[in-house]
């Protein structure tokens, strides 16, 4: 059973003292629990490790997938693949970071993956800041949080800026239009990559010009120029740019393979991030403690849970019965898509049934955790809920 600790005070106070107005953004905290799950250091260690274990099994994973060309099988798209290889073999193109979804944790039950969100992860502002400032204003210690997220971003722009130190430390970040959650979760990064010592601007997804010679936004003077960066962020699902922007996936390939910018994340993020990449695990790593069985066909024999491969947020998640009845779904736009069918395991639960997902960051080391939390699948109504250690 999950324990929770009341923290009647919201952050927002402690937000703006700090001057960190331009996190309270619509999306960022209504959906923010008035509690904070209570964990000990055993169980915090146990997240960590889990996590750096996983990303280890995830890069023998995705070399795997290449050297098997299990492209089609993953979804990738047939355009971004040259670009998927050539952003894995070079260096330093890094994963600036993801976050892993992990059930169990409590109640003695063994810490189990459910899924990776390698390319386009969000929650950064909740986890990395809103948080901590809930613990603050609420009189707590501040520091007895499992959240180093900000800090090692900051190190991994830092790293990234070393290993391309060849090229010119300005970034531009990107992310689609009307999606005000995304612009918060941008703006830490920002905040990183300034700290970091890189040049920073941002533009929505339509304002940013591309050619053969790199990544381009045109001068807020008026003057008509064009400014080029050496680095894009964007926080666009590499999938979308594959299947509704051919002609993009084609110059952003060139644009990598003549080293005329880095990209972040990498497109070879794509691999970790198709579901798919659960099977490959599984086939790899087959009954190792961190993970669930995964198939291409339902598993008849357990309860299971069928899943898009790119799905996000819950959306077309099936839990199924031995058998195959439905016993729970969400509806969403990626029904077409192929399946996976991974063994289903409960979510910790609060006293009122609330399920609890918790969630891993990792930018080159395990950083942070936060839960969600909402029914038995977790879609885009789940509410954020920070911890406190003790």
């Amino acid at each position: 059973m999950i324990k929770l600790k009341s923290l009647p005070n919201p952050p927002e106070q402690a937000l703006q003292k700090l001057g960190w107005n331009w996190m309270l953004g619509t999306d960022t905290t209504p959906y923010l629990g008035k509690e904070a799950v209570v964990i000990n250091e055993e169980t915090a260690t146990e997240y960590y490790e889990a996590a750096g274990t996983l990303y280890d099994m995830f890069v023998e994973a995705g070399q795997y997938a290449i050297d098997q060309q299990l492209f089609a099988e993953m979804g990738i798209p047939e355009n971004l693949v040259e670009l998927v290889k050539l952003s894995w073999e070079e260096d330093r193109n890094v994963h600036l970071y993801g976050r892993f979804d992990l059930a169990g944790g409590f109640d003695d039950q063994p810490v189990k993956l459910i899924e990776f969100n390698a390319d386009t992860a969000t929650c950064l502002p909740e986890t990395a800041v809103v948080q901590w400032a809930h613990l603050r204003t609420n009189g707590e210690d501040d520091s007895k949080q499992f959240n180093t997220l900000y800090e090692t971003l900051v190190s991994q722009f830092q790293y990234i800026k070393l290993v391309n130190n060849d090229l010119t430390p300005s970034i531009l970040f990107s992310a689609m239009r009307d999606y005000p959650e995304d612009d918060t979760n941008v703006s830490i990064l920002s905040e990183a990559a300034k700290e970091a010592g890189f040049e920073v601007d941002f533009a929505y997804i339509d304002e940013v010009e591309f050619a053969q010679e790199g990544v381009f936004k045109q001068d807020a003077s008026g003057s008509g120029n064009f400014v080029r960066f050496d680095f894009w962020f964007k926080l666009v699902p590499w999938e979308y740019i594959g299947d509704d922007e051919p002609e993009l996936a084609a110059m952003l390939t060139d644009i990598v393979r003549n080293r005329r910018a880095v990209i972040l994340n990498p497109a070879y993020t794509l691999l970790f991030q198709s579901k798919y990449i659960l099977k490959v695990l599984w086939d790899l790593y087959p009954y190792h403690p961190l993970l669930l069985q995964t198939e291409r066909h339902p598993i008849t024999h357990k309860k299971s849970v069928s899943k898009v491969l790119f799905g996000r947020e819950g959306a077309n998640v099936s839990i199924m019965e031995k058998g195959g009845e439905v016993l729970e779904k969400v509806e969403g736009d990626y029904d077409a898509q192929k399946r996976v069918y991974q063994e289903y395991v409960e979510f910790p639960v609060d006293g009122e049934g609330f399920s609890y997902q918790a969630g891993v960051f990792y930018a080159g080391e395990p950083c942070a955790l936060g839960f969600r939390r909402g029914g038995k699948i977790l879609d885009n109504t789940a509410q954020f809920v920070g911890h406190i250690v003790e």
